[in-house]
């Protein structure tokens, strides 16, 4: 995401859109038909309408989640909840996969929506792979095929157990042929568009929808980057719900009874991120002495405020394939001198940490670890990025920075940032042997065995790789009193807001 900074005081006039006021609209007495204001992490500059490339704001993701229907998306306990597919049905070698789809599904133009339209939208996603971190990598697009009206078929380009997972992300259908994604396209999701644009958008009900009536007829995004300016308008009334707020704004509004906190227990990530390519953390006993340096209790205390756990460099300790036997890492100091000694920094070590304030606490946490890392006789100056251009200037390019993980499971994490061929092998891992182990991995037909496979790699990459996780935060949002059936998942679950209400 690229936030960029804003002021609060026009926020009202932005927020509450058309006919609707700062006031509300005219609707707002009736708590069936109320409107949902929902102020979500996302820079108006950069907003979109293609729901099928990069998606860098969550208010665009949020807004395409109730446009669009998607194959599927992530369920309770790492199991695939289907939405506009049916079921998926591989063959024995696990690479080819027949998806069915629901009968009776409308587009909002009255266009039922075939598996030609999905194949269509699955296409477009996958040949955008520059923009959206190869989505859809794992599959032989050209060799896919439409079997039937509401039946497609999908070939992957080696064994792949874990399709449902993979079609849980953004598989937004659009009608064949779309090719203008300068406005709104026709989807078939719970909502329409009916206004506003896509930085500040107006959405309501779809009544041809296939799935349960969602209870508000209304709902209005915002794009609003400053975590400071959502929680505020939610506390000044103008607002509804905010997404991602500051943990010292959830202590600060705790006790008021017209205020609610949505807790997303530990999907927040801001791990330190080292590139194995470049100098000094080529060497394994500087990756080792700086992941040893970190004073993690302090770091999730005085960050996360206490709304979150310490971490164990495990990228993904929520997924059902992170082990849960590794023995916990733990600050040692002397241990670290020493490898700095033997890596021929006995006299010191100098580096540079980048950081910025797109997430709250990114830039506490980086000058938090600068000082604990100082006590190991590293010395490290910080450098505070701006959030319009860090994750184009910074991510996946400096050798030392703050990243960002947002609670996606274990196998996004691989494709798009771990092996060797993925889009954005932020630190240059690239292990032939691992790759190897990863990919007869997803061969595994039996889902017990695969996740013991998959956890091995995991341990792996905690004990050599470049990134130090020292904490996993709860992702924190703030909404009125009123509101009621916010999702509290990790990741692309999160976005699924049409089950919200207000008055009960």
């Amino acid at each position: 995401m690229n936030p960029l900074p804003v002021r609060f005081g026009a926020l009202c006039l932005g927020l509450v859109l058309l006919a609707a006021g700062c006031g509300g609209d005219g609707d707002a007495a009736s708590p069936a038909g109320q409107t949902l204001r929902y102020v979500a992490v996302g820079a108006p500059a950069t907003a979109i309408h293609d729901p099928h490339g990069g998606i860098g704001n969550q208010s665009d993701l949020t807004r395409f989640a109730l446009l669009y229907d998607v194959l599927a998306k992530p369920g309770p306990n790492g199991v695939t909840e289907p939405r506009l597919a049916t079921s998926f049905e591989p063959d024995e070698k696990l690479t080819t996969w027949t998806i069915r789809l629901r009968q009776g599904v409308t587009f909002t133009d009255g266009r039922p929506v075939r598996a030609a339209d999905a194949l269509f939208s699955l296409r477009r996603i996958h040949a955008k792979a520059a923009e959206n971190f190869g989505r859809l990598q794992m599959f032989d697009m050209d060799a896919a095929r439409v079997v039937g009206d509401h039946t497609l078929e999908l070939v992957t380009t080696r064994p792949y157990a874990e399709v449902p997972r993979a079609l849980e992300s953004m598989t937004f259908v659009i009608p064949e042929g779309t090719t203008a994604f300068d406005k709104p396209v026709v989807g078939s999701g719970p909502y329409r568009m009916v206004g506003g644009n896509a930085q500040n958008a107006v959405l309501e009900r779809n009544d041809r929808w296939w799935g349960a009536k969602p209870p508000t007829r209304r709902i209005e995004i915002r794009a609003v980057p400053d975590p400071q300016a959502r929680a505020q308008a939610v506390i000044s009334g103008q607002a509804d719900v905010a997404s991602s707020v500051n943990p010292a704004t959830v202590r600060q509004v705790s006790g008021d009874r017209n205020l609610k906190i949505v807790h997303r227990p530990a999907v927040t990530m801001y791990p330190f991120v080292m590139r194995l390519d470049r100098e000094p953390f080529d060497d394994p006993r500087v990756r080792e002495a700086i992941k040893l340096a970190a004073d993690r209790r302090e770091l999730v205390d005085k960050v996360f405020l206490g709304y979150g756990k310490v971490g164990n460099d495990l990228l993904t300790p929520a997924d059902p394939s992170s082990p849960a036997d590794v023995p916990q890492r733990t600050r040692d100091l002397a241990r670290a001198k020493e490898l700095l000694r033997q890596a021929g920094h006995g006299d010191g070590l100098e580096l540079k940490l980048a950081t910025t304030t797109s997430y709250p606490g990114m830039d506490t946490a980086a000058t938090l670890f600068a000082r604990q890392l100082g006590q190991a006789g590293i010395t490290v100056r910080v450098t505070n990025e701006p959030p319009d251009t860090y994750w184009t200037k910074v991510f996946a390019q400096r050798d030392f920075y703050t990243g960002f993980f947002g609670g996606i499971p274990f196998i996004d994490v691989a494709r798009v940032s771990l092996l060797g061929d993925a889009p954005t092998n932020e630190t240059a891992w690239k292990r032939p042997d691992w790759d190897a182990a990863h990919w007869k991995a997803m061969a595994i037909r039996d889902e017990a065995e695969r996740r013991r496979a998959l956890g091995t790699l995991q341990r792996e990459l905690r004990d050599e790789g470049g990134y130090v996780v020292w904490g996993v935060g709860d992702g924190l949002d703030l909404t009125s009193a009123q509101v009621s059936g916010l999702p509290d998942g990790p990741g692309f679950d999160s976005a699924f807001i049409e089950r919200v209400r207000l008055g009960g």
